[in-house]
């Protein structure tokens, strides 16, 4: 042992030996006892995705404060800590890896030897990660440690839901949803990140139905065109109002769809007429379901043209708008085409752009 203490701290030398003396003495475990009052926290499980960052530091360490508070107050405190399979987030960096050294896709390795790889992923990081978290001196209970895949948790997972469900707390619906055609997986809001970006508004001729003339509607998706099931105008607008329960015929699909009147559109934007896609709009699907039009969804989970998409069918999405963009001209139904920017939704894990789609997805009911 030194006799003088050295000049500058070397933590290396001095907090390993600490923390496994109390890892010895196990100071951090937390059994139940009726002669204390219980107090835990459930560690939010970082994703083993890679290596802890800043926030994960910052959040550790409230974290440690307050069960270390509590347990000098005499409580049974527990700090339970885990680790997140982030499916989605994982697969992406395991496929990252796989480009980069190997030239690989997970189609060349086939399922199994994939899921092999992501696991050897979890083992190596998920066990950086707990190194890191005792390297900061955090007093979890890691004879509690858990993986969000493990087989209690799972389980645990099944029953709230089925509880929930019981309940009526948990339902299924059709809604719109964000939904990455790369990584194949629906996203929340928080997880689509807008870029602006430089596109077109492209304005469209519909015929009338009764040959009476023109409605014309600007769009920066004519992808989705073949989903229109309605044109929705503003009731106050004196260009339309007359239109409002009329027919026009959908160009290229030749389908007969309604115009109608709603608050939604706002006048002087574009046209002023809009054209509804509800199986591939938030806006439109609300306007659609107020005046029950027909939902038509037109684009594969891949980002693919379906069959409802005539003869544009297995088209990637974009080279289905060139050549949407391209007949359409050619038939005299495009009236110009002028530069737009507009914030378009991109994966924050892969930055392809989100597709809204209509999707069969559960919900948790808020309002009780």
């Amino acid at each position: 042992m030194r006799k003088e203490l050295p000049k500058v701290y070397d933590p290396r030398e001095v907090e390993p030996h600490i923390y496994q003396m109390w890892m010895d003495n196990g100071c951090f475990k937390a059994d139940a006892d009726p002669k204390k009052k219980p107090f835990s926290i459930v560690m939010p499980p970082p994703n083993v995705t890679g290596q802890l960052h800043m926030g994960h530091a910052m959040d550790s360490t409230l974290q440690d404060i307050l069960t270390r508070f509590k347990r000098m107050q005499g409580y049974s405190a527990l700090w339970l800590p885990g680790t997140d399979h982030a499916g989605i987030a994982t697969q992406i960096k395991v496929e990252e890896r796989l480009r980069e050294e190997e030239h690989l896709t997970r189609y060349d390795l086939g399922r199994e030897k994939f899921l092999e790889r992501v696991w050897a992923w979890k083992e190596k990081y998920g066990n950086r990660i707990v190194e890191q978290q005792k390297k900061m001196g955090a007093s979890c209970d890691w004879s509690r440690s858990r993986f969000t895949m493990d087989e209690g948790c799972s389980q645990a997972v099944r029953e709230a839901f089925c509880e929930l469900y019981d309940k009526g707390l948990i339902y299924k619906g059709s809604r719109i949803i964000n939904w990455c055609p790369h990584c194949l997986t629906a996203l929340s809001d928080a997880e689509v990140e807008y870029t602006d970006k430089p596109g077109h508004l492209w304005h469209i001729r519909y015929p009338l139905a009764d040959g009476s003339g023109d409605i014309v509607v600007a769009t920066t998706r004519p992808e989705t065109m073949m989903g229109d099931t309605g044109v929705a105008v503003n009731p106050e607008d004196e260009h339309f109002k007359h239109l409002i329960g009329k027919t026009c015929i959908l160009p290229i699909m030749n389908r007969e769809i309604p115009i109608v009147g709603d608050d939604y559109c706002e006048i002087g934007f574009g046209t002023g007429a809009v054209k509804m896609t509800p199986a591939h709009d938030p806006n439109d699907f609300e306007v659609g379901l107020r005046h029950n039009l027909e939902v038509i969804r037109v684009i594969n989970d891949d980002g693919t043209i379906n069959e409802n998409g005539g003869k544009y069918n297995g088209m990637d999405r974009y080279e289905c708008r060139k050549a949407i963009v391209k007949d359409l001209e050619e038939q005299g139904y495009l009236v110009k085409t002028e530069p737009y920017s507009h914030n378009v939704g991109t994966c924050y894990r892969c930055h392809n752009d989100v597709e809204p789609l209509i999707s069969a997805q559960w919900f948790v009911k808020m309002e009780p």
